[in-house]
């Protein structure tokens, strides 16, 4: 196995252990969705996404408040713009 595959790996199982059940659930699938095409570049960015705190990353993706246009990336934009899609069983 690659490091590149362990690092994708290490960054979806974060995703889904971040503390808040909430960010656990969007990160989660989020990550799941998107991290195994994501470039080496992608994944710095998506780990830089998952170093801001749950309170700030939920009030963004909720539009209660805007991120600070330093710590606006692609991925940040891809994330906050992600809907789950709803299982039908």
């Amino acid at each position: 196995m690659s490091d590149l595959d362990n690092d994708k790996k290490r960054l979806i199982f974060r995703s889904w252990h971040r503390g808040t059940r909430e960010m656990d659930m969007l990160l989660g699938n989020f990550a799941d969705a998107h991290v195994p095409a994501f470039s080496d570049v992608d994944l710095k960015l998506y780990e830089d996404v998952l170093n801001i705190p749950d309170v700030d990353l939920y009030d963004w993706y909720t539009g209660k408040t805007q991120p600070p246009a330093n710590m606006n990336n692609g991925i940040l934009e891809q994330f906050l713009t992600y809907q789950i899609k709803a299982s039908r069983t």
